[in-house]
């Protein structure tokens, strides 16, 4: 069984709502067993940039990763980020 991942890209527009969707976010990734392997940081963007801030985060397998972006913790979560941030996110299976 791989592995899956959190990719995220995101530009933050308002750190106070997207605060409380970090918050929940933890809590939902949490439930699943999810590992935040990156988090923020400093980073180079080398190819293309646009991005301020990239999250990964480590699941058992793809099936649990796309279970916890579903589920309703996380949804209620993605409620605070729909307007305070511009993000790019995918659910990628582990090789």
């Amino acid at each position: 069984m791989h592995k899956g991942y959190w990719v995220v890209k995101a530009n933050i527009k308002d750190s106070t709502e997207y605060s409380k969707y970090i918050e929940k976010a933890t809590l939902a990734v949490s439930k699943f067993d999810g590992v935040f392997l990156i988090r923020g940081g400093d980073q180079t963007e080398k190819e293309m940039s646009g991005f301020d801030r990239t999250v990964v985060v480590e699941f058992c397998s793809y099936s649990r990763a796309k279970d916890c972006y579903e589920s309703s913790e996380y949804q209620s979560a993605l409620n605070h980020a729909k307007n305070s941030a511009n993000r790019i996110f995918t659910v990628v299976e582990g090789i």
